[in-house]
């Protein structure tokens, strides 16, 4: 860069959702209304499963860790996504993109992990049900979710640390509604295939582990299911695995649609689309899908919604 002149980044502008007016206040009012939605479910969900001493298992433990990541994960996008779509300038600073990025890596990749770990605990539920007491014992279901954060911190971390010492000298332009690691790399003015490298070889090592985990997972309980002889037992299995097996082919799902593609299959559209359903929409879904299709977590809400309470006075 010596010998040149240039400008030294300080600001980035996000492309947005939309250029057209006329779909600005309908988006945001279809997004505020997930964001409310995904708000109040996730905290009904982490208030019911503290409040109720039926759901103190380590399932639930688990859900309301789902809970909470899904509640940080939509704020760091959905309310700077929705400040934009009223804004005519949709800027955001240097500092304030590495913060939201930094956040969103780390409760997507804490989702990933988390996911895997309440995969693994259905198979023991189900396929060593004798040892579920000693293997998911309280302390090592606290471990555990502190691992899956701190594997997640730090892997955000690294990334953010490497992506740090880039160069951003114009132009300053996301083509994306929020902060992503590949749309930044395109801004800098420095070479940022040894970030790529590391940012690929990082997801894949946690991302294959936790598919790997799923995978042998639900593999080993279909193959407990098949052994099942009375359609009762086959059902209760069914209804005990079936909310946690539809959030993970969602959100996996999701994930893989959007970054396993060929490049040349890409388009913008297609990238806010998927983008828009893995960071807003999904966090909405999951709360949603525990709570309509799990009994113990319906029973827990009727318990509140009709608790006679004693007079004030």
């Amino acid at each position: 860069m010596e010998g040149r002149n240039y400008t030294v980044v300080t600001e980035f502008i996000l492309s947005g959702l939309t250029d057209v007016p006329e779909l600005k206040l309908l988006l945001f009012l279809i997004f505020l209304t997930i964001y409310i939605i995904t708000i109040a479910g996730n905290v009904c969900i982490i208030f019911l499963i503290i409040y109720d001493p039926c759901l103190h298992l380590p399932m639930y433990y688990f859900i309301s860790h789902l809970g909470f990541i899904d509640l940080c994960y939509s704020s760091t996008i959905t309310p700077k996504m929705l400040t934009d779509l009223l804004a005519e300038k949709k800027s955001i600073s240097v500092p304030g993109c590495f913060i939201q990025l930094s956040s969103f890596s780390v409760f997507a990749t804490a989702e990933c992990n988390l996911l895997a770990l309440m995969a693994f605990d259905r198979y023991v539920a189900i396929c060593i049900p004798l040892r579920y007491t000693l293997i998911m014992a309280k302390n090592v279901c606290l471990w555990s979710v502190v691992g899956v954060y701190t594997i997640s911190s730090v892997t955000s971390a690294i990334n953010i640390g490497y992506m740090s010492v880039l160069s951003f000298c114009g132009p300053n332009v996301i083509r994306h509604f929020f902060c992503d690691f590949l749309a930044i790399y395109k801004l800098s003015c420095t070479d940022t295939w040894s970030n790529q490298m590391l940012l690929f070889a990082l997801s894949v090592m946690f991302t294959m582990s936790a598919i790997f985990i799923i995978l042998f997972s639900y593999s080993s309980i279909l193959s407990a299911v098949l052994k099942i002889q009375s359609a009762t037992g086959r059902s209760k299995v069914f209804s005990t695995c079936g909310s946690h097996f539809l959030c993970v082919v969602i959100f996996y799902g999701t994930l893989l649609f959007m970054y396993l593609r060929p490049n040349s299959t890409h388009s913008q559209e297609e990238d806010f689309v998927s983008s828009v359903f893995y960071a807003v929409v999904i966090p909405m879904l999951n709360p949603l899908i525990y709570s309509l299709r799990n009994r113990s977590m319906k029973n827990a809400l009727k318990k509140i919604w009709f608790k006679k309470t004693l007079p004030l006075w």
